[in-house]
């Protein structure tokens, strides 16, 4: 039996005992991979990890040389304190949030800040892809040949504002397999399937130089560019509903879900059955 596939047996076991509503399971040890699946596969939405993609979408422009993620954007703040929530500007996450404003992006920019504080918010990611594009044009569209293509994310499409840019924050949709192939980029520090993507630097500061949230869960201690602390040694990217990607050591753990009350259990759970 392969790595992968008594990590596999390991996480489904959990999840089965402690009924975690999973659509599926993808995990990768080192180069052996085995997946699982609880309901057909299809595609998704991602919630928060779109947030990584993000983070990369900055990481190549800047990687080219069209866009300097340390310029300051408003106040004393970047782009790169909009990616880690720590621009100390009041616009937490509102399902009306296009609605209430006519630009969010200008709204969120015309806020005092109360220096680096803390705040998990859409709108700070949103506003940071509203400077990529200043500089790209349309995020997608640019991101395309450049991450889309390789990670072989076809006909995939972020979904948009009123105004017409993506969303940043959310808003992508992708199979299980999808997502495990982002986590295997990351893992492997910007190289998918022998193709530089990112400089292996950019990818670091995803789990690395955490800002501290205030908060006292486990696994919700620290964050960084699209990245969430813990629990233990390990690190994750974390979307609504279930939608993780948990890299602990060489595994990398995929799951989507419909359970999101239950996936730090869960989380917690695949990384002890990790180690």
């Amino acid at each position: 039996m392969s790595r992968a596939q008594h990590l596999l047996d390991a996480v489904s076991l959990s999840i089965d005992e402690i009924g975690f509503a999973a659509h599926g399971v993808h995990v990768r040890v080192g180069d052996d991979a085995a997946q699982r699946r609880f309901t057909a596969e299809a595609r998704e939405e991602i919630h928060s990890i779109a947030k990584a993609v993000a983070v990369l979408a900055v990481g190549i422009a800047r990687d080219e040389g069209i866009f300097d993620p340390d310029a300051i954007v408003a106040h004393d703040y970047t782009t790169r304190d909009l990616l880690t929530m720590t621009t100390g500007v009041d616009f937490p996450w509102s399902p009306t949030m296009f609605d209430d404003h006519d630009d969010a992006a200008r709204e969120f920019l015309s806020r005092p800040t109360s220096g680096r504080s803390f705040q998990y918010a859409n709108s700070s990611t949103y506003t940071a892809m509203r400077q990529l594009a200043a500089a790209t044009g349309d995020v997608e569209e640019w991101l395309r040949p450049r991450l889309f293509d390789p990670l072989g994310w076809h006909d995939v499409e972020w979904r948009r504002c009123p105004r017409g840019f993506v969303l940043a924050g959310e808003g992508l949709a992708l199979t299980t397999d999808e997502i495990a192939r982002l986590g295997l980029l990351l893992r492997d520090r910007g190289v998918y399937n022998g193709r530089r993507i990112v400089a292996g630097d950019w990818i670091d500061g995803m789990h690395s130089g955490w800002v501290s949230t205030g908060g006292e869960s486990a696994g919700y201690g620290g964050y960084a560019m699209g990245g969430w602390r813990g629990p233990g040694d390990a690190w994750r990217l974390h979307g609504a509903g279930g939608q993780l990607v948990i890299f602990a050591g060489d595994a990398v753990i995929t799951i989507t879900g419909d359970d999101h009350f239950r996936a730090d259990e869960v989380t917690a759970l695949a990384v002890a059955a990790a180690a």
